[in-house]
């Protein structure tokens, strides 16, 4: 019998880590964890307002380009005439194009940049918290598996992508940001799910 008793010890010993990385994957919290922020309010509210100014100035010259030039008669119209009516519908169009992808790409950004993820009491539910336009924030509170990190932390350079089933593009977590408990968020929001 106290033959018996090393042996046991030791395989107590070894297998301690996988016990104790079993129980950090089954407990639940009891609270609210943070799991990962990064604020960069005015970042984005100085985006909001470039986009914005960026939309109005590519309005105005569709605008511009869609007004009757000045009715004086040039002796010689050629093909390339820049004030024939092919030439200002289409200026019109390429000014409202770009305008129209500025505030897009501008809005798109600012709506998938991660602020927090929370991981909810019970660690059943994780709430994303995005900067949106001009920085004012948006919650969305999905079931944890729903949530698929596409890479792990180590592997990618600036931002982390994170897919959330029945969201057509990614969220963006900052590689600069604060994760304060790193190896709960590696087993439960940067774990890979097939979605």
């Amino acid at each position: 019998m106290a033959a018996w008793r090393p042996g046991c010890l030791r395989l107590r010993l070894a297998l301690r880590p996988l016990l104790a990385r079993r129980a950090l994957h089954d407990a639940a919290p009891p609270r609210d964890v943070l799991l990962f922020e990064h604020e960069r309010g005015r970042f984005f509210a100085v985006l909001g307002l470039f986009c914005a100014g960026q939309g109005v100035f590519w309005a105005s010259l569709a605008v511009a380009a869609l007004a009757r030039p000045p009715a004086a008669e040039v002796p010689e119209r050629g093909r390339f005439d820049l004030r024939s009516t092919l030439w200002r519908y289409s200026l019109a169009v390429g000014c409202g194009a770009i305008g129209t992808l500025v505030l897009g790409a501008g809005l798109l950004f600012s709506l998938r940049s991660v602020r927090s993820v929370m991981l909810r009491a019970g660690g059943q539910q994780v709430t994303l918290t995005t900067h949106a336009p001009f920085g004012l924030g948006t919650h969305i509170t999905v079931p944890l598996n729903q949530v698929s990190c596409m890479a792990h932390r180590g592997e990618v350079p600036a931002m982390l992508p994170l897919k959330v089933k029945g969201r057509r593009f990614y969220f963006l977590l900052d590689k600069s940001g604060h994760f304060p408990n790193t190896q709960l968020f590696d087993n439960t929001v940067g774990a890979y799910r097939s979605l």
